[in-house]
């Protein structure tokens, strides 16, 4: 394998650098990367890999582009919304390198794909933004011996590191199990829908990880492997961790539990029970009562911004005001909280609990559900 003369002059900033040359880009060449999500982590991944001259990448995403990505996804234009992420990326990043070549999933990375796809790359990137997606990722690339690329960002803050990294002695560093073993309850996770992110700090992260990943495929300098790095954008922040090996990590510990791919979603998702919620109420069963005459008081507890994109006429008191506006909340009703999925109405309810309320019900899934059964109009972001 060699460079061309176009090659040569495209990356020559690049190669002059003390310690990278032609080996090094040569070694980017020869190189395959999977992005997993080309989101606001994958899309800066995307473009300064392209940029950089890996020489074969691969997008999986099965989402299609909407209008609140483009806050942060900055590789999609306003003409994008409603188009495959995966299938418009690879047209934007043929222009910027056409020496590039993409490989384009679009569809959902799962336990059923993900050993066949993960397993044609030397390095995977981690663009995700939920759980069963990030234990998924992390176990394919331990069983499958391939480093991993870990960055996540939720409101102001950020993580990141390098996951399974071989090492000079043989060994392998650390992976996400041995940072997490095991999902928080579904209730305590806020996504970035419901809690918001910074739009810059989705480029921040995302750039380092393509840092991390052109040291680690150029063979140049000290990576993140057995450190956690946190920033902070409020206050610009950095704070490292060390990791370690846990002997007890389920996939890669001394006597490991584990040893294939699993239903991710139900791992994430908590216990099963056979019973339903306690104190949770359908969508169509909050229709039946909206469409009897009988409606409860519907207390809706997103914030306003959110309410006023979209909502089923009920009372919008915030989350964050619950507890200084609780005398506007009548204690004499039937009262269904809701939000966008049910995780933030739920913390309500306990709040209101504790101040004495009791007929209290959670709309199961928030107006997601109600969107899903009810009104497809309804715009729920």
């Amino acid at each position: 394998m060699t460079l061309s003369k176009e090659e040569l002059i495209r990356y020559n900033r690049q190669i002059i650098l003390p310690g990278f040359g032609t080996e090094g880009q040569l070694k980017l060449k020869a190189s395959k990367v999977l992005i997993v999500g080309a989101g606001g982590l994958g899309s800066p991944n995307l473009q300064y890999l392209t940029g950089a001259g890996i020489g074969t990448v691969g997008i999986i995403d099965f989402d299609e582009i909407s209008l609140t990505n483009l806050q942060r996804q900055v590789l999609f234009d306003t003409v994008d919304v409603g188009e495959s992420k995966a299938a418009v990326a690879a047209a934007k990043l043929e222009k910027l390198n056409p020496e590039t070549a993409f490989q384009v999933y679009n569809e959902q990375l799962s336990a059923a794909n993900a050993m066949d796809i993960i397993g044609g790359y030397d390095l995977v990137i981690d663009g995700s933004d939920n759980l069963p997606t990030r234990y998924l990722v992390n176990d394919a690339c331990v069983f499958l011996g391939k480093p991993l690329l870990y960055g996540a960002i939720f409101r102001y803050e950020g993580q990141l590191s390098v996951f399974n990294l071989l090492h000079e002695d043989g060994a392998r560093g650390p992976n996400y199990r041995d940072l997490f073993p095991s999902p928080p309850p579904p209730e305590m996770v806020t996504s970035c829908s419901e809690g918001g992110v910074f739009g810059a700090l989705a480029g921040i992260i995302g750039a380092m990880q393509a840092n991390e990943a052109i040291k680690i495929l150029a063979g140049l300098g000290k990576t993140l492997s057995g450190k956690l790095l946190l920033f902070d954008s409020h206050d610009f922040s950095t704070r490292i961790l060390n990791l370690k090996v846990n002997t007890d990590n389920p996939v890669s510990g001394n006597n490991p539990s584990i040893f294939s791919l699993i239903d991710y979603e139900a791992f994430c998702a908590g216990p099963v029970t056979s019973k339903p919620e306690e104190g949770a109420l359908s969508a169509t069963q909050l229709k039946g009562l909206m469409d009897a005459g009988t409606p409860p008081y519907l207390l809706d507890v997103r914030e306003v911004h959110e309410f006023e994109i979209a909502h089923i006429n009920g009372v919008n008191i915030p989350l964050s005001e619950l507890n200084e506006r609780i005398l506007e909340i009548p204690s004499d009703q039937s009262i269904v909280v809701h939000c966008r999925s049910g995780v933030r109405s739920k913390k309500a309810i306990d709040l209101l609990k504790d101040k004495g309320f009791n007929h209290l019900k959670n709309l199961e899934g928030g107006l997601l559900a109600w969107q899903k059964a009810i009104d497809p109009s309804l715009e729920v972001y």
